[in-house]
């Protein structure tokens, strides 16, 4: 259960980053950035299979989207200028207890 959790977190991690250099790749017109953002998703799909081999697809997805939609939020009020009003930030948090509420009822 333990190198699940190293597999989805460092699924997450690739995700996460991918999706933050989204914006590098310009509508995916930009062949470069194009194909680091498309093998990131695709490495990060692919240890996600991986993970559900051992963990509910129902919790492994969770944590993976809910995680990575909340540090993809983050990074993009911290980094890309983008705004963090209240209902914004009420509605990340409402995603995390989400993803707590999934792996507690699992559990």
């Amino acid at each position: 259960m333990f190198g699940a959790a190293v597999l989805l977190a460092v699924a997450i991690g690739i995700e996460v980053g991918a999706t933050a250099l989204l914006p590098r790749a310009q509508g995916l017109t930009h062949p470069g950035w194009s194909a680091v953002v498309l093998g990131g998703y695709a490495l990060s799909i692919w240890l996600l299979a991986l993970v559900v081999r051992t963990v509910p697809v129902s919790v492994a997805y969770a944590v993976w989207s809910g995680v990575g939609t909340a540090v993809v939020a983050g990074i993009g009020y911290w980094f890309l200028g983008e705004s963090m009003g209240w209902v914004k930030a009420v509605s990340l948090a409402m995603i995390v207890v989400g993803v707590v509420g999934v792996n507690l009822v699992t559990a």
